[in-house]
C-alpha cells in the first residue's frame, strides 16, 4: 500500500523481472533474476509468475479462451491440454460460459476475472496483482479477493498492490511504501 507515486507498481515490475532495480537484488529460490539472460528471465516469468495488470492487458482480437491460453504459448503442452487448463481457470473465475467472447463483449469485472484466469493458468507459485479490484464494484471486488484467498490457501503467494484498505483484511502481511521506500512492514493489521 501507499500513496500514488509511492513506488508500488514499480516494485511489482521489479519483482516480475520487467524493470531493473536501481540498487539491490531480487532473489527468488536462490536465483538472482537480474543476473539472468533475457531468455532466462522469460523462463523465470513463465515458471514462477502470474501477472494481473491494472489495465487487464487483454488482447482485443483474441477470445477469452485464447487470452487465458497466452501464458501457455511457450510451454510444451499439447493444444488440447492448454485449452483444458484455460477452461479450468475460466471455470474457477466463473466465466466458463463466455470463453468464445471477445474482451469488449465483457463487463469490466468480467475482464478482470479473465486477467486473473490468465494469471493462474500455468499454476505459478507467485501472482503479482496491480490494483486487481481498482475498477470493480464491491461485490466483484470481494469475489476476486476471495479467489486470491483460496489460491493463497493452496500455497500460492499473492503480492498485491492496492489502495483499498478493505483488501488488507485478506493479507497475511501489509507493507506500506512512501517515495520508493518501505515505511511500514508488519504482520496482519
Amino acid at each position: 500500500m501507499g500513496e500514488s507515486g509511492a513506488g508500488k507498481s514499480t516494485l511489482l515490475s521489479i519483482l516480475g523481472g520487467l524493470n531493473h532495480p536501481s540498487k539491490g537484488k531480487v532473489i527468488v529460490d536462490e536465483i538472482d533474476i537480474y543476473s539472468l539472460t533475457h531468455e532466462q528471465i522469460a523462463t523465470y516469468r513463465s515458471e514462477y509468475l502470474g501477472f494481473v495488470f491494472q489495465s487487464f492487458n487483454l488482447v482485443p482480437y483474441l477470445t477469452v479462451l485464447e487470452n487465458v491460453m497466452l501464458p501457455l504459448a511457450i510451454s510444451d503442452l499439447k493444444k488440447k491440454e492448454k485449452e483444458e487448463r484455460a477452461v479450468t481457470s475460466l471455470e474457477r473465475v466463473g466465466l466458463k460460459k463466455k470463453i468464445y467472447r471477445l474482451p469488449d463483449q465483457l463487463s469490466g469485472g468480467e475482464q478482470e476475472r479473465v486477467a486473473v484466469a490468465r494469471a493462474i493458468v500455468n499454476k505459478p507459485p507467485i501472482i503479482l496483482a496491480d490494483e486487481p479490484t481498482g475498477n470493480l464494484d464491491t461485490k466483484t471486488s470481494r469475489e476476486i479477493m476471495e479467489l486470491f484467498l483460496g489460491l493463497n490457501n493452496e500455497r500460492q503467494t499473492i503480492i498485491m498492490v492496492t489502495h483499498n484498505p478493505d483488501n488488507t483484511k485478506y493479507a497475511n502481511k501489509k507493507i506500506v511504501l512512501n517515495d520508493g521506500k518501505v515505511v511500514n512492514g508488519a504482520d496482519k493489521t
